[in-house]
């Protein structure tokens, strides 16, 4: 599919907490730790784990500019305007930590979300992406809706506004997450044809994610000052707006003479948080159709005390570009 795809991030306190809601209902459980340093050595470790990869790969990518010499002719005529749009079905998996904000008078939930079988959980779904080129220049952009619901998920401890208390007594806890995610970019072709064509770009990634929990564990948790608690079943949601600035390499390996070829994508970036993409499949091109079957990954991370403590969606895709 077309290879998703700058801007600043605004102040992280001013907005990526609204629209909050909690509903309660049921009347002590927990075990007092201390979340200052536990939680957040646990949490620079895990965005370290994630974040890395990604960098490493994209500078190994980026070595081909220098390694492999441009041959052949462009596959674009010169001067001309090239066209493509590609919708596409993408399944992804889901897997996040969410950490709500606790209300003035109570604490809130911190969530890990598992991977369920996404089409049991999916309710709906628009993915599309389109690509402008003229010459060496271009510009892409790919836009994804996904809403999903009854995402197993567990309650990991309870947050009392500065205090953790640790839970492990959860009977059942279902997550849903409803949110957009555009790429906007533009690159340039350091190798335009075959038998590599390799695509530097810089852009922007907008993501508007709304998760919500609903949770039941076996009694109510008292927090360690004794004047706050959390009930033993209820609801919450909260919403995050990202805004991260991304550099990338993306592009086709030919296989030798035929219509055959290996697309390949990877963005890192900046903003409100870190986030990074990588793509990787197959195609097959005709006059004037491409099929490509691709597994594609994605994540987020607001970092610190945010919602959206680490996010990604990882799952195969399957998409028609069409080139006019």
């Amino acid at each position: 599919m077309e290879e998703p795809g700058l801007g600043k991030s605004p102040d992280p306190s001013a907005g990526s907490r609204a629209e909050k809601g909690y509903t309660f209902d049921g009347a002590h459980l927990g075990e007092i730790s201390n979340p200052a340093l536990i939680q957040e050595e646990s949490i620079m470790l895990n965005r370290r784990k994630r974040f890395v990869p990604g960098m490493v790969l994209l500078a190994l990518i980026t070595a081909v500019i220098f390694t492999v010499p441009a041959q052949a002719q462009s596959e674009a005529p010169a001067g001309k305007w090239m066209f493509s749009i590609t919708p596409y079905l993408w399944m992804p998996n889901l897997n996040a930590t969410l950490n709500y904000s606790p209300p003035p008078a109570g604490g809130s939930p911190s969530v890990e979300v598992g991977a369920d079988k996404l089409l049991e959980s999916l309710q709906a779904a628009l993915m599309i992406s389109g690509e402008v080129r003229k010459d060496r220049w271009s510009v892409f952009t790919d836009f994804i809706y996904l809403d999903l619901s009854n995402e197993g998920s567990t309650v990991e401890s309870i947050n009392f506004g500065g205090s953790a208390v640790s839970s492990s007594a959860d009977v059942s806890t279902n997550s849903s997450l409803r949110g957009v995610v555009w790429t906007l970019g533009a690159g340039y072709a350091a190798l335009p044809a075959r038998p590599v064509a390799l695509d530097v770009f810089g852009g922007l990634r907008y993501a508007g994610l709304e998760p919500s929990t609903d949770w039941q564990i076996a009694t109510t948790v008292t927090g360690p000052g004794g004047g706050q608690t959390f009930p033993s079943s209820g609801s919450i949601s909260e919403r995050a707006d990202l805004w991260n600035g991304i550099i990338g390499v993306k592009g086709l390996v030919w296989l030798g003479s035929s219509n055959w070829s290996i697309p390949y994508y990877l963005d890192v970036g900046a903003g409100s948080g870190v986030t990074w993409q990588g793509m990787l499949g197959i195609a097959y091109s005709f006059s004037w159709i491409d099929v490509k079957l691709v597994y594609r990954h994605l994540y987020f991370d607001q970092g610190g005390d945010k919602l959206i403590q680490d996010m990604s969606f990882s799952g195969p895709a399957l998409g028609l570009t069409f080139r006019f």
